[in-house]
């Protein structure tokens, strides 16, 4: 189907040449009247994608748990700085604040800040938070945190960032762009940029012609200014993505719409755009920023780790049946490895400021 912005996006190929994908899917997302963020409702089952905190507030609570028991380790500073980035409609942080109380020094000292740049849903947040809301400052991006120690949760906000793809043709790597095909319909093309055979990954000398190969300048940023944050003032970033914890050779971009996959040219502007996170690269950017990353793992040994299990025990005492189903299923569908669970795709890394050395539970010493 064609969109009113796919018309646009034609007429300014037409005109200009083939543009990236990073320019594509910030058309898609962030366009001010036609892009996904300004006209879709993506979150919830009336969305195009549930998150993890919408499944069950046992994933907010394990991350408050770990920002709080950070913070102890970190020797209590006060104040400082919990924030979220790519905070959806604010259930995420609802549930850590909640969960904060455990400490009433840490909710004292906390400074609760919200990275987020669209209008629409700040109001959303303002509305979950509830009575929350009024200490709560938000911020448009990550370089206007004030400089003071941090302990932040980004939950799926890396996959939503820009990035680019090259190619494997018969004349070497080629930038993956967006032209136009049959009909004037949008299709991939190969453009003129190459990348440097020192930025590919092993095995790429021997990779099939159409092998795909993905950068993300603009994620690995975001990760440079939070390490130099940490570094500077100390804290923890714990970053949650679905992805790969080493840098390889494949073509993860994808579409969501209605809970299901569809072509990401299909659609432009009614259609999430994402692509699998690598969380290598994420590690080698917060390093480069001062951060001390931690070894990556699992979403499920995240969660497990950090008492999961238990916590559902705690939860279910008393309830009846249909209660302890419940969360049976929120906890498979959280930590499972099957298909259309998370625990195995989602993968979870930590970066550590000056303040924090050795192992943070639940992660361990890198």
């Amino acid at each position: 189907m064609t969109t009113p912005l796919a018309a646009i996006l034609a007429a300014r190929i037409a005109a200009a040449g083939p543009m990236t994908i990073a320019d594509y899917m910030a058309e898609c997302l962030l366009h001010p009247e036609h892009g996904y963020y300004a006209s879709r409702e993506p979150f919830g089952a009336a969305g195009d994608f549930i998150t993890a905190p919408e499944i069950s507030q046992l994933f907010g609570e394990i991350v408050g748990a770990v920002l709080v028991n950070a913070w102890r380790q970190a020797g209590r500073p006060s104040p400082f700085l919990l924030a979220e980035a790519g905070p959806g409609r604010g259930t995420l942080m609802a549930d850590i604040i909640r969960t904060a109380r455990i400490d009433p020094g840490f909710s004292e000292a906390a400074k609760i800040t919200l990275i987020e740049a669209s209008a629409r849903l700040r109001d959303v947040q303002r509305e979950t938070l509830g009575a929350d809301a009024h200490r709560v400052t938000w911020a448009d991006t990550l370089d206007e945190l004030p400089a003071l120690p941090l302990f932040l949760v980004a939950n799926e906000f890396f996959d939503a960032l820009p990035f680019r793809q090259f190619v494997r043709t018969g004349d070497g790597w080629r930038e993956r762009m967006v032209g136009l095909g049959e009909d004037d319909a949008l299709a991939f093309v190969a453009g003129a940029a190459t990348v440097p055979d020192r930025d590919l990954p092993p095995g790429h000398a021997t990779a099939p012609d159409g092998s795909i190969f993905e950068v993300a300048p603009a994620r690995e940023a975001a990760a440079s200014v939070i390490g130099a944050h940490l570094a500077a003032h100390g804290g923890l970033a714990v970053l949650i993505d679905y992805g790969h914890l080493r840098t390889a050779i494949g073509d993860t971009f994808q579409a969501m719409r209605g809970h299901g996959f569809t072509d990401p040219l299909a659609e432009p502007g009614l259609a999430d755009l994402t692509s699998h996170v690598d969380f290598e690269a994420l590690a080698r950017a917060a390093a480069s920023g001062g951060a001390r990353p931690l070894p990556a793992m699992t979403l499920g040994t995240f969660l497990i780790g950090g008492g999961i299990i238990e916590r559902a025990g705690a939860l279910g005492a008393g309830k009846d049946a249909a209660a302890h189903e419940a969360l049976r299923a929120a906890v498979a569908r959280l930590c499972g490895d099957e298909d259309g669970q998370m625990g195995a795709l989602f993968k979870v890394l930590a970066l550590a400021g000056k303040d924090l050395d050795g192992p943070v539970p639940p992660f361990h010493a890198g």
